[in-house]
């Protein structure tokens, strides 16, 4: 009994050696695995980055399909002098810092003193009840240029108030510039 298992011990000495072998070679290719996992995730991680920007890219250009993109700043600031209980006071000063010239027949300025929105007359118009718009006569409103906007007949500011310009296009309607809050005093 003693030899047979001495037998089977010297039996599976070489077996505990090819199964030693094997495992060496199951470790140097689970190590080969792991950087080729690694190249392919890190390719998959930029195909989607990439797609995703190209997304992003695409829907910034469609905003602008017409070609008639344009960029303008205006600065809004208090006239001087301050409000009383009478029409027609200068309330602000706006003053076209940045784009191309504007006709006063493709542009809408509106106010709101604390309100509601109005549309001011231009000034190729009569003034009107709500607020108006004056410039120097030229037709247009250009780079540089600064315009008043001012109560009409009625009285919007019959004190210190808080005053908002919006400047739209005429034709689609869509917003050009809206101030913040300013206060007129």
């Amino acid at each position: 009994m003693c030899l047979n298992n001495i037998s089977v011990v010297g039996e599976m000495r070489p077996l505990r050696a090819s199964e030693d072998k094997n495992m060496q070679k199951e470790n140097r290719n689970e190590e080969a695995v792991s950087p080729v996992i690694a190249t392919i995730l890190m390719v998959a991680i930029t195909v989607v980055l990439a797609g995703v920007l190209y997304v992003w890219a695409s829907q910034l250009a469609e905003g602008n399909t017409d070609g008639d993109f344009s960029m303008y700043g205006f600065a809004v600031t208090d006239a001087a002098g301050s409000p009383t209980a009478d029409g027609g006071e200068d309330l602000v000063y706006v003053a076209m810092d940045a784009g191309d010239d504007l006709s006063w027949a493709t542009v809408i300025v509106q106010m709101s003193a604390g309100g509601a929105y109005t549309e001011c007359t231009n000034p190729d118009q009569a003034a009107d009840t709500g607020c108006a718009v004056s410039d120097n006569g030229d037709g247009k409103w250009a780079f540089g240029e600064e315009v008043t906007v001012s109560e009409g007949s009625d009285d919007i500011c019959s004190s210190a108030c808080s005053v908002q310009v919006k400047v739209l296009d005429r034709a689609s309607n869509k917003l050009i510039y809206e101030s913040t809050v300013t206060s007129v005093a």
